[in-house]
């Protein structure tokens, strides 16, 4: 795994040393160990979860400045991505993981435990239950949750006027960004473009759709998840 991760970085142009990739090369381990016993990940092998969970999140890192110090909120963590690997590799972050499955976070938290990462806060429950976590955060990223409608309603409540929100999505996203207009213009936000990019080593074209918090999100959102599944802000 660790030449993996040590070639794909250096195609994506990401800087990294050798305990950063051990420590991804760890984590990732720990990841399928645990995906043995808990459904964390339909990938079952270590090429695979290098390419497709850690330089994929480590693409990230070429779409916005993650710079010491920052706030970052990682929404559906899932087994810890994208935060995981953008924390690792970005040691000043401020990472703070939410899942709305308990089994989850648990293991991510034990996991950043034992990869040295004790700093990394986790969260188990639904972001738009919960409010002490508005506009606290500089950059709020999420990976393939739900439609982009939807997932604004969840994300950009959480960036503070000025942050960015990051959602990774598949390539064909243009429609999907489309759609979700209305609804980033009235939780305060602003689309600022698509970047595509390719996982190293792979075929596989994935893209980030950054969007800026530009005002504060009206105090109205976020509403209860079974009301935004219902009557999506689309206009």
């Amino acid at each position: 795994m660790e030449n993996i991760l040590r070639e794909g970085l250096a195609a994506l142009g990401v800087p990294a040393d050798e305990g950063q990739i051990r420590q991804m090369a760890a984590y990732g381990r720990l990841l399928l160990r645990a995906n043995e016993t808990t459904n964390l990940t339909a990938i079952r092998e270590e090429e695979a979860a290098a390419r497709l969970h850690f330089l994929d999140s480590a693409a990230l890192l070429t779409t916005a400045d993650f710079a010491p110090g920052m706030a970052v909120a990682d929404v559906g963590s899932g087994g810890g991505f994208p935060g995981v690997p953008l924390r690792i590799l970005r040691p000043g972050l401020r990472l703070t993981c939410l899942d709305s499955v308990g089994k989850k976070m648990d293991f991510v938290r034990g996991a950043c435990r034992e990869v040295g990462l004790e700093d990394v806060t986790c969260l188990w429950g639904r972001a738009e239950e919960m409010p002490a976590l508005r506009e606290t955060f500089d950059i709020v990223v999420s990976r393939a949750v739900t439609e982009l409608p939807l997932l604004a309603e969840l994300c950009l409540p959480l960036a503070r006027p000025g942050g960015l929100f990051l959602a990774m999505k598949n390539p064909d996203c243009d429609e999907e960004a489309a759609r979700a207009a209305f609804a980033v213009k009235a939780l305060g936000g602003r689309l600022r473009e698509i970047r595509r990019y390719t996982v190293p080593g792979t075929d596989t074209v994935h893209a980030v759709v950054v969007v800026e918090k530009v005002r504060p999100t009206p105090l109205q959102y976020p509403r209860r998840w079974a009301q935004i599944k219902k009557k999506p802000l689309l206009g």
